[in-house]
């Protein structure tokens, strides 16, 4: 593991975690919505029921790039933009460099300070994120219902193995050390994906398949796309306390800061980003845990990652681990949902050894089992990595202009 560097790790803890990069949706709350906004980021709002809300700004305006057919030449053009402080490419419709000119930038409360402990944070964690973002956040993605259903009906959910690697991006960039600064790629990577979202949202009604099992008329709304980003960071945090993995408030801090600023970015409005890790949990509650369940879409998802290690022959990769990680990760409701059974030496394996695994890591134990089985953790992260090595290509983030094809 002395080899694995941190770029490749979080490339591959983003590849499964960030399936959805947020391009989703979640099924209708059965409770009224009654988190304050006092406990936002902005400490106030109106209060609407996220339910009933969308991208008022972005989304007629990539519906009229569509309708108008400068979606090609769009993409085009923003295939060479890549940094936050690069200038935006001539030639863009003029409604859109303004849209872009003004979601580019930071909000008021972002905090340098804040993602310099995130990067710490990230340089510490970079291995547990890695697994937390495959195995919990992006397993997590198949049994919330409407985002399983918005990633299958989509036109990526047909092309898995490219959306992955285009929603890894999201997971990679978060945690660099410049991630929102003029020579980073998350500010990019963030509007990007809010037009790619606008975009799906005007395609998915228009899919027959789609409307079939969807109870939205309009997929990934503001409950939405925090239902997704629960399964991240708020997930993330839950099982590292779990594991009881030390973690400096400061830093603790930072690791939120850094994904408030990525909701931000991706067109949520402020009055719904949480302030706190305590006023995350509460959202949480009402708008994550009481959703997941399975959907014939979200199984079919699932059976496709579970599948990812035998691409490249990667044995510590097979089925019967990734599985085993993944009802270790969730518990076994949510494996079995997915049809996942439990592994007969894996499941054990994990269940026993992980959390001495996580203190010894962390120096809090001598090595206290089988040097082979320390040994047998270290490859299986080693590999998750191997898997997407070959998708370190440049990856582009473009607006889709069609629903799966049939």
């Amino acid at each position: 593991m002395n080899n694995l560097s941190r770029r490749n790790m979080l490339k591959a803890g983003g590849a499964l975690g960030v399936l959805g990069a947020f391009a989703a949706a979640a099924p209708a709350r059965a409770n009224p919505w009654t988190w304050s906004p006092s406990g936002s980021v902005l400490g106030s709002g109106n209060g609407a029921d996220p339910l009933t809300v969308w991208d008022s700004e972005a989304d007629p305006l990539v519906a009229s790039l569509l309708d108008r057919g400068d979606v090609p030449k769009v993409n085009e053009l923003l295939r060479t933009w890549t940094k936050n402080g690069q200038p935006l490419p001539n030639g863009l419709p003029a409604d859109l460099r303004d849209f872009m000119e003004r979601a580019r930038q930071l909000p008021d409360w972002a905090d340098q300070g804040k993602l310099a402990n995130a990067f710490r944070f990230t340089e510490k964690r970079g291995t547990y994120l890695g697994v937390l973002y495959g195995f919990a956040s992006g397993m997590m993605s198949t049994v919330i219902p409407n985002e399983a259903r918005a990633v299958y009906h989509s036109k990526g959910g047909a092309y898995m193995k490219d959306r992955i690697s285009k929603t890894a991006k999201l997971g990679y960039d978060i945690g660099t050390r410049n991630a929102y600064a003029p020579d980073g790629e998350m500010i990019v990577t963030c509007l990007k994906t809010r037009l790619v979202h606008a975009g799906v949202r005007h395609l998915l009604p228009q899919s027959p398949y789609w409307t079939a099992g969807s109870p939205e008329n309009t997929p990934i709304s503001q409950n939405d796309m925090m239902v997704t980003w629960h399964s991240l960071p708020t997930t993330a945090m839950r099982i590292l306390r779990k594991w009881n993995v030390p973690i400096a408030a400061d830093e603790s801090e930072g690791f939120l800061h850094s994904w408030q600023l990525s909701a931000h970015m991706l067109g949520i409005e402020d009055q719904y980003i949480p302030a706190s890790w305590d006023q995350a949990e509460s959202q949480a509650v009402q708008v994550l845990d009481p959703v997941l369940a399975p959907t014939p879409e979200g199984v079919a998802l699932a059976d496709l990652l579970l599948n990812l290690g035998a691409q490249l022959d990667l044995t510590l990769l097979s089925r019967p681990v990734l599985g085993a990680l993944t009802r270790f990760a969730l518990g076994d409701q949510v494996a079995n949902w997915l049809n996942i059974p439990r592994e007969p030496v894996w499941s054990p394996l994990l269940e026993v050894a992980w959390n001495p695994y996580i203190a010894v890591r962390e120096g809090i134990l001598p090595l206290p089992m089988a040097p082979e089985a320390y040994w047998t953790f270290d490859e299986i992260l080693r590999q998750f990595v191997l898997l997407y090595m070959s998708e370190l290509r440049p990856i582009s983030i473009e607006i889709p202009q069609t629903n799966r094809p049939r």
